[in-house]
């Protein structure tokens, strides 16, 4: 027979009783193990845009979560405009903003301006804020080696085509530079500027369109496009429940119903699954932290989009 102390079995009655107040965070952590493994090496490009862009909380939760993704094993590639920004500049310089088919009709004095605010002040405090956690960011612009080509876009309006400045469609992305930071483990931000294919000059690009061809031409993972809203609408106005997965197809039968916000950001995600990104996904820039909650729990938020054909235990 063992004789047990009376002073350990007292101790050992407390054990169950201890509150572990680190036990939630441990948890939390065995929850991303999955998403941890799968994503490990894998090549994420986000779209930061929106209200993430001008709250300052906001904006150093965005830092935080990339510098988190790459120090998991991921290879994070930021994309950015700079809309509230530019407009802004814009305001300040005496230009007038103006929109044609849901894009910013861009002069020359106007692409000046664009160029200035997107690689001058969006970009550096971007790269500056990344930075706080580490020698990690590179900023670039679609102009730098080449990375983003494109020839003036003439959109139609009532069917017929208008001239809306500097605006480019995007033609060829050349990968290669951002290759190279990925593999020297930087972080890239890319200013959404293109080089002209024909005429010298170079373009405002929509950073939606921007982020999808790069995420394309990277073989990328996902696609991660911040909005200021929850994700896609089943029936907006008449409802603001969220579509939580929908495949390509059923994407391109909502295109013609979305408003004109949604529509670039929704065509980039179907472009991207089409051509060889695993998921695409749209999700609430103005919840902190909305990335991690994204990728790393069994919720996420937001509404994913998968090529046709995959089942549901493959797009996670």
């Amino acid at each position: 027979m063992t004789v047990k102390n009376s002073e350990d079995s007292a101790e050992q009655s407390k054990l169950p009783t201890r509150k572990h107040t680190a036990l939630p965070k441990a948890q939390t952590l065995i929850e991303a193990l999955p998403w941890l493994t799968r994503h490990h090496g894998r090549t994420v490009v986000i779209k930061f845009g929106g209200n993430a862009m001008i709250d300052e909380e906001l904006k150093s939760a965005f830092a935080q979560d990339v510098v988190f993704l790459r120090h998991a094993g991921l290879r994070p590639v930021v994309v950015h405009g700079g809309g509230p920004q530019i407009s802004a500049a814009l305001d300040q310089h005496g230009i007038p903003s103006e929109f044609k088919a849901g894009l910013r009709v861009t002069s020359e004095d106007a692409m000046d301006v664009v160029r200035m605010v997107l690689a001058g002040q969006v970009q550096r405090e971007l790269v500056g804020l990344l930075n706080r956690h580490g020698p990690l960011a590179v900023g670039l612009t679609g102009e730098d080696a080449h990375t983003i080509t494109a020839v003036r876009h003439r959109p139609e309006i009532d069917g017929r085509p208008v001239d809306i400045g500097r605006v480019g469609e995007i033609t060829r992305i050349d990968t290669g530079a951002i290759e190279a930071l990925l593999a020297d483990g930087r972080i890239p931000v890319v200013s959404s500027i293109a080089r002209s294919q024909d005429d010298g000059h170079v373009y405002n690009v929509n950073a939606d369109t921007a982020a999808a061809a790069l995420a394309a031409a990277l073989g990328a993972e996902t696609l991660m496009v911040l909005t200021d809203v929850e994700g896609l609408y089943e029936d907006w106005p008449d409802s603001d429940e969220v579509i939580s997965r929908l495949t390509a197809s059923q994407l391109e039968k909502l295109l013609p119903e979305l408003s004109s916000g949604m529509v670039p950001k929704m065509e980039g995600c179907l472009f991207a699954v089409r051509n060889g990104v695993r998921t695409a996904r749209v999700i609430d820039g103005r919840v902190q932290h909305s990335i991690l909650l994204e990728i790393f729990t069994d919720e996420g938020i937001g509404t994913m989009v998968v090529p046709d054909g995959s089942d549901q235990g493959d797009a996670v």
